[in-house]
Protein backbone atom coordinates (compact mmCIF):
# COMPACT_ATOMS: atom_id res chain seq x y z
CA UNK A 1 0.00 0.00 0.00
CA UNK A 2 1.27 3.64 -0.51
CA UNK A 3 2.56 5.52 2.23
CA UNK A 4 -0.67 7.25 3.93
CA UNK A 5 1.48 10.33 4.70
CA UNK A 6 1.66 10.34 0.79
CA UNK A 7 -1.70 10.71 -0.03
CA UNK A 8 -3.89 13.59 -0.65
CA UNK A 9 -5.88 15.52 2.34
CA UNK A 10 -8.64 13.78 1.10
CA UNK A 11 -7.75 10.40 0.35
CA UNK A 12 -6.15 10.85 4.13
CA UNK A 13 -9.68 11.31 5.56
CA UNK A 14 -11.56 8.56 3.56
CA UNK A 15 -8.56 6.35 5.32
CA UNK A 16 -9.64 7.63 8.95
CA UNK A 17 -13.26 6.84 7.62
CA UNK A 18 -12.47 3.48 6.58
CA UNK A 19 -9.96 2.06 9.60
CA UNK A 20 -12.39 3.58 11.92
CA UNK A 21 -15.66 2.17 10.70
CA UNK A 22 -13.40 -1.27 10.66
CA UNK A 23 -12.75 -1.21 14.08
CA UNK A 24 -16.60 -0.61 14.34
CA UNK A 25 -17.48 -3.34 12.39
CA UNK A 26 -15.59 -5.70 15.48
CA UNK A 27 -11.85 -6.23 14.08
CA UNK A 28 -9.36 -5.53 16.78
CA UNK A 29 -7.11 -2.13 16.18
CA UNK A 30 -4.24 -4.07 15.49
CA UNK A 31 -5.77 -6.47 12.61
CA UNK A 32 -7.32 -3.58 11.70
CA UNK A 33 -3.85 -1.70 11.08
CA UNK A 34 -2.46 -4.78 9.64
CA UNK A 35 -4.97 -5.03 6.67
CA UNK A 36 -4.87 -0.74 6.12
CA UNK A 37 -0.85 -0.35 6.19
CA UNK A 38 -1.09 1.96 9.40
CA UNK A 39 0.41 1.99 12.60
CA UNK A 40 -1.29 0.55 15.19
CA UNK A 41 -0.86 4.10 17.03
CA UNK A 42 -2.69 5.71 14.32
CA UNK A 43 -5.23 3.92 14.81
CA UNK A 44 -5.77 4.46 18.04
CA UNK A 45 -5.18 7.82 18.11
CA UNK A 46 -7.97 8.02 15.33
CA UNK A 47 -10.35 6.16 17.08
CA UNK A 48 -9.79 8.50 20.01
CA UNK A 49 -10.69 11.92 17.59
CA UNK A 50 -13.77 10.23 16.83
CA UNK A 51 -14.88 9.56 20.75
CA UNK A 52 -13.77 12.94 21.59
CA UNK A 53 -15.31 14.86 18.57
CA UNK A 54 -17.47 12.42 17.14
CA UNK A 55 -16.97 12.67 12.71
CA UNK A 56 -15.37 16.33 12.78
CA UNK A 57 -12.48 14.60 14.53
CA UNK A 58 -11.82 12.04 11.50
CA UNK A 59 -11.79 15.46 9.26
CA UNK A 60 -8.51 16.57 6.98
CA UNK A 61 -7.41 20.35 8.54
CA UNK A 62 -4.90 22.41 7.05
CA UNK A 63 -1.70 20.65 5.90
CA UNK A 64 1.62 21.59 7.09
CA UNK A 65 3.51 23.27 9.65
CA UNK A 66 0.93 25.34 12.53
CA UNK A 67 2.28 29.28 12.44
CA UNK A 68 5.41 29.74 14.35
CA UNK A 69 5.98 25.48 14.91
CA UNK A 70 9.47 24.88 14.74
CA UNK A 71 10.50 28.61 14.19
CA UNK A 72 13.88 29.55 15.33
CA UNK A 73 13.14 33.10 16.58
CA UNK A 74 9.68 33.19 19.30
CA UNK A 75 6.84 35.51 18.56
CA UNK A 76 8.61 38.15 21.10
CA UNK A 77 12.22 37.13 20.04
CA UNK A 78 10.57 38.67 16.19
CA UNK A 79 8.39 42.00 17.95
CA UNK A 80 11.67 42.61 19.13
CA UNK A 81 13.69 42.79 15.72
CA UNK A 82 10.82 44.25 14.36
CA UNK A 83 10.62 47.02 16.20
CA UNK A 84 14.29 47.50 15.78
CA UNK A 85 14.19 47.48 11.81
CA UNK A 86 11.19 49.88 11.73
CA UNK A 87 12.71 52.43 14.63
CA UNK A 88 16.01 52.55 14.40
CA UNK A 89 18.64 52.94 11.56
CA UNK A 90 22.11 49.70 12.31
CA UNK A 91 24.71 52.20 13.72
CA UNK A 92 22.19 53.12 16.46
CA UNK A 93 23.03 49.63 17.62
CA UNK A 94 26.73 49.14 16.84
CA UNK A 95 26.21 47.87 13.93
CA UNK A 96 28.11 49.31 10.21
CA UNK A 97 25.91 51.26 7.43
CA UNK A 98 22.61 53.07 7.54
CA UNK A 99 20.06 50.39 5.43
CA UNK A 100 19.04 47.41 7.01
CA UNK A 101 19.43 44.21 5.15
CA UNK A 102 19.40 40.87 5.60
CA UNK A 103 23.40 40.77 6.48
CA UNK A 104 22.82 43.29 9.06
CA UNK A 105 19.36 41.85 10.42
CA UNK A 106 21.06 38.28 10.80
CA UNK A 107 24.54 39.93 12.42
CA UNK A 108 21.49 41.77 14.98
CA UNK A 109 20.08 38.02 15.52
CA UNK A 110 23.43 36.24 16.17
CA UNK A 111 24.33 39.33 18.68
CA UNK A 112 21.22 39.36 20.30
CA UNK A 113 20.07 35.66 20.67
CA UNK A 114 22.96 33.69 19.59
CA UNK A 115 21.33 32.08 16.86
CA UNK A 116 22.84 31.91 12.86
CA UNK A 117 20.49 32.14 10.59
CA UNK A 118 20.95 32.09 6.06
CA UNK A 119 20.20 35.11 4.34
CA UNK A 120 17.42 33.17 2.96
CA UNK A 121 15.84 32.64 6.58
CA UNK A 122 16.32 36.14 7.57
CA UNK A 123 14.61 37.17 4.29
CA UNK A 124 11.37 35.00 5.16
CA UNK A 125 11.41 36.76 8.29
CA UNK A 126 11.50 39.94 6.94
CA UNK A 127 9.15 39.34 4.43
CA UNK A 128 6.55 37.59 6.88
CA UNK A 129 6.96 40.89 9.16
CA UNK A 130 5.21 42.71 6.46
CA UNK A 131 8.56 44.48 4.93
CA UNK A 132 10.46 44.48 1.60
CA UNK A 133 13.77 45.50 0.08
CA UNK A 134 13.28 49.47 -0.63
CA UNK A 135 15.35 52.38 -1.73
CA UNK A 136 15.24 54.52 0.93
CA UNK A 137 14.31 58.36 0.36
CA UNK A 138 17.81 60.59 1.40
CA UNK A 139 17.19 63.23 3.15
CA UNK A 140 18.97 65.78 4.93
CA UNK A 141 20.30 65.57 8.17
CA UNK A 142 19.85 69.46 8.26
CA UNK A 143 16.14 69.41 7.22
CA UNK A 144 13.89 70.69 10.35
CA UNK A 145 11.03 68.01 10.54
CA UNK A 146 9.05 71.39 12.56
CA UNK A 147 9.13 73.51 9.25
CA UNK A 148 8.39 70.67 7.10
CA UNK A 149 5.62 69.82 8.98
CA UNK A 150 4.31 73.67 9.35
CA UNK A 151 4.73 73.87 5.52
CA UNK A 152 2.17 71.15 5.07
CA UNK A 153 -0.33 71.71 7.33
CA UNK A 154 0.00 75.72 7.55
CA UNK A 155 2.16 77.35 5.04
CA UNK A 156 0.84 75.77 2.03
CA UNK A 157 -2.62 75.89 2.69
CA UNK A 158 -2.73 79.47 3.54
CA UNK A 159 -1.04 80.32 -0.01
CA UNK A 160 -3.27 77.53 -2.10
CA UNK A 161 -5.96 79.80 -0.36
CA UNK A 162 -4.98 82.98 -1.19
CA UNK A 163 -4.34 81.41 -4.77
CA UNK A 164 -8.14 80.41 -5.16
CA UNK A 165 -9.67 84.13 -3.53
CA UNK A 166 -7.46 85.68 -6.24
CA UNK A 167 -8.23 83.77 -8.87
CA UNK A 168 -4.69 83.11 -9.48
CA UNK A 169 -2.52 79.71 -9.51
CA UNK A 170 0.04 78.02 -7.45
CA UNK A 171 3.49 77.01 -9.61
CA UNK A 172 6.04 75.02 -8.31
CA UNK A 173 10.20 75.35 -10.09
CA UNK A 174 13.17 74.13 -10.12
CA UNK A 175 16.08 73.56 -11.73
CA UNK A 176 18.43 70.26 -13.35
CA UNK A 177 21.28 69.85 -14.47
CA UNK A 178 21.22 67.00 -17.44
CA UNK A 179 25.00 65.31 -18.18
CA UNK A 180 26.30 63.43 -21.23
CA UNK A 181 27.38 60.47 -18.62
CA UNK A 182 23.72 60.01 -16.54
CA UNK A 183 23.18 56.52 -16.05
CA UNK A 184 20.89 54.57 -18.33
CA UNK A 185 19.24 52.14 -15.98
CA UNK A 186 18.99 48.39 -16.71
CA UNK A 187 19.17 46.40 -20.05
CA UNK A 188 18.35 43.00 -20.89
CA UNK A 189 21.62 40.48 -21.99
CA UNK A 190 22.87 37.09 -21.77
CA UNK A 191 23.28 36.25 -17.86
CA UNK A 192 27.05 36.97 -17.06
CA UNK A 193 27.69 39.15 -19.49
CA UNK A 194 27.40 43.01 -19.30
CA UNK A 195 26.08 45.05 -22.05
CA UNK A 196 28.42 47.59 -23.26
CA UNK A 197 26.73 50.88 -24.49
CA UNK A 198 28.72 53.48 -26.08
CA UNK A 199 28.94 57.25 -24.78
CA UNK A 200 31.15 60.48 -25.56
CA UNK A 201 34.65 60.61 -25.14
CA UNK A 202 34.16 64.20 -23.60
CA UNK A 203 31.84 64.83 -20.93
CA UNK A 204 29.00 67.79 -21.49
CA UNK A 205 25.43 69.44 -19.88
CA UNK A 206 22.78 71.64 -20.42
CA UNK A 207 20.29 72.70 -17.59
CA UNK A 208 16.50 72.63 -17.42
CA UNK A 209 13.97 74.95 -15.59
CA UNK A 210 10.67 74.31 -15.15
CA UNK A 211 7.33 75.35 -13.40
CA UNK A 212 4.26 72.78 -12.84
CA UNK A 213 1.09 73.10 -11.59
CA UNK A 214 -1.35 70.42 -10.07
CA UNK A 215 -3.81 71.43 -13.13
CA UNK A 216 -1.66 69.84 -15.52
CA UNK A 217 0.46 73.14 -16.34
CA UNK A 218 4.33 72.73 -17.64
CA UNK A 219 6.35 75.67 -18.99
CA UNK A 220 10.33 75.29 -18.88
CA UNK A 221 13.53 76.29 -20.68
CA UNK A 222 16.73 74.62 -21.36
CA UNK A 223 19.72 76.72 -21.37
CA UNK A 224 23.82 76.28 -20.78
CA UNK A 225 26.02 77.39 -18.17
CA UNK A 226 25.04 78.41 -14.34
CA UNK A 227 21.80 79.90 -13.42
CA UNK A 228 22.21 83.21 -13.33
CA UNK A 229 19.47 86.01 -12.32
CA UNK A 230 19.45 87.53 -15.91
CA UNK A 231 17.99 83.48 -16.85
CA UNK A 232 15.65 83.59 -13.73
CA UNK A 233 14.14 87.24 -14.39
CA UNK A 234 14.07 85.87 -18.06
CA UNK A 235 11.61 82.92 -17.64
CA UNK A 236 9.18 84.04 -14.81
CA UNK A 237 8.96 87.44 -16.68
CA UNK A 238 7.94 84.98 -19.72
CA UNK A 239 5.56 83.55 -17.12
CA UNK A 240 3.65 86.61 -16.18
CA UNK A 241 2.91 87.38 -19.95
CA UNK A 242 1.95 84.60 -21.01
CA UNK A 243 -0.62 83.85 -18.00
CA UNK A 244 -3.73 86.30 -17.31
CA UNK A 245 -4.06 85.70 -13.60
CA UNK A 246 -1.67 86.42 -10.34
CA UNK A 247 1.09 83.45 -10.26
CA UNK A 248 2.24 82.33 -6.39
CA UNK A 249 5.73 80.75 -7.57
CA UNK A 250 6.82 78.14 -5.06
CA UNK A 251 10.66 77.48 -5.11
CA UNK A 252 13.23 75.86 -3.20
CA UNK A 253 15.95 78.30 -1.41
CA UNK A 254 18.86 78.64 -4.01
CA UNK A 255 20.49 81.68 -3.93
CA UNK A 256 19.65 83.22 -7.11
CA UNK A 257 15.95 82.90 -6.74
CA UNK A 258 16.87 84.34 -2.91
CA UNK A 259 18.71 87.31 -4.99
CA UNK A 260 18.16 90.97 -5.06
CA UNK A 261 17.81 91.12 -8.29
CA UNK A 262 14.76 88.49 -8.33
CA UNK A 263 13.18 90.19 -5.05
CA UNK A 264 13.12 93.32 -6.58
CA UNK A 265 11.79 92.35 -9.98
CA UNK A 266 9.13 90.56 -8.00
CA UNK A 267 8.06 93.38 -5.68
CA UNK A 268 7.65 95.68 -8.74
CA UNK A 269 5.45 93.26 -9.78
CA UNK A 270 3.45 91.96 -6.78
CA UNK A 271 -0.10 92.01 -8.37
CA UNK A 272 1.10 89.72 -11.07
CA UNK A 273 3.65 87.77 -9.02
CA UNK A 274 4.36 86.56 -5.52
CA UNK A 275 7.33 84.51 -4.90
CA UNK A 276 7.13 81.30 -2.09
CA UNK A 277 10.38 79.67 -0.28
CA UNK A 278 10.24 75.72 0.76
CA UNK A 279 11.97 75.00 4.16
CA UNK A 280 15.61 74.26 3.73
CA UNK A 281 16.97 71.07 2.78
CA UNK A 282 13.58 69.71 1.40
CA UNK A 283 13.84 68.94 -2.06
CA UNK A 284 11.24 65.92 -1.86
CA UNK A 285 8.41 68.66 -0.77
CA UNK A 286 9.16 70.15 -4.45
CA UNK A 287 6.94 67.74 -7.19
CA UNK A 288 9.44 69.38 -10.13
CA UNK A 289 11.92 66.90 -8.85
CA UNK A 290 9.89 64.47 -9.87
CA UNK A 291 9.67 65.69 -13.29
CA UNK A 292 13.33 66.35 -13.72
CA UNK A 293 14.01 63.40 -12.58
CA UNK A 294 11.78 61.42 -15.69
CA UNK A 295 13.48 63.54 -17.85
CA UNK A 296 17.39 62.35 -16.62
CA UNK A 297 15.87 59.08 -17.48
CA UNK A 298 14.97 60.37 -21.17
CA UNK A 299 17.69 62.34 -22.14
CA UNK A 300 20.21 59.38 -20.72
CA UNK A 301 18.27 56.58 -23.39
CA UNK A 302 18.44 59.24 -26.18
CA UNK A 303 22.14 58.77 -25.56
CA UNK A 304 23.05 62.41 -27.53
CA UNK A 305 26.49 62.86 -28.97
CA UNK A 306 27.00 66.52 -27.92
CA UNK A 307 25.60 69.22 -25.74
CA UNK A 308 23.02 70.86 -28.37
CA UNK A 309 21.89 67.31 -29.20
CA UNK A 310 21.44 66.98 -25.27
CA UNK A 311 19.10 70.25 -25.22
CA UNK A 312 17.42 69.35 -28.15
CA UNK A 313 16.07 65.98 -27.00
CA UNK A 314 15.04 68.02 -22.99
CA UNK A 315 13.17 70.28 -24.65
CA UNK A 316 11.57 67.40 -26.93
CA UNK A 317 10.55 65.87 -23.96
CA UNK A 318 9.55 68.64 -21.88
CA UNK A 319 6.86 69.53 -24.96
CA UNK A 320 5.98 65.87 -24.73
CA UNK A 321 5.04 66.65 -20.75
CA UNK A 322 3.52 69.78 -22.11
CA UNK A 323 0.77 67.74 -23.67
CA UNK A 324 0.31 65.20 -21.50
CA UNK A 325 -1.22 67.56 -18.59
CA UNK A 326 -2.31 63.88 -16.86
CA UNK A 327 1.21 63.16 -16.52
CA UNK A 328 2.09 66.47 -14.86
CA UNK A 329 -0.46 66.05 -12.42
CA UNK A 330 0.55 62.52 -11.28
CA UNK A 331 3.58 63.91 -10.30
CA UNK A 332 1.38 65.79 -7.92
CA UNK A 333 -0.02 62.18 -6.42
CA UNK A 334 3.26 60.50 -5.46
CA UNK A 335 4.14 59.19 -1.91
CA UNK A 336 6.72 61.92 -1.95
CA UNK A 337 4.52 64.86 -2.85
CA UNK A 338 0.72 64.95 -1.28
CA UNK A 339 -0.48 68.32 -2.43
CA UNK A 340 -4.56 68.39 -3.10
CA UNK A 341 -5.50 69.65 -5.93
CA UNK A 342 -6.44 73.45 -5.93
Amino acid sequence: MTDPRRLSGEAQEDLRRRVVAAVGSGRSQAEVAVVFGVSSRSVSRWMKALRDNGDKGLASGKRGRRPEEQKALTVRQQARLKRAVLGKFPDQLALPGLVWTRGQVGALIRRWFGIRLSRVTVGKYLRGWGLSSQKPVRRAYEQDPEAVACWLEQTYPAIAARARREGGTVLWLDQTGLRSDNAVGASWAPVGRTPVIGKPGVRFGANAMAAISNKGELYFTVYHGSLTTEIMIRFVDRLTRHLDRKIHLVADRHPVHRSRAVRDWTAERADRIELHFLPGYSPELNPVELLNGDTKRHVAHTNPGDKHELATEARTHLRRRQNQPDRVKAFFGKEEVRYAAE
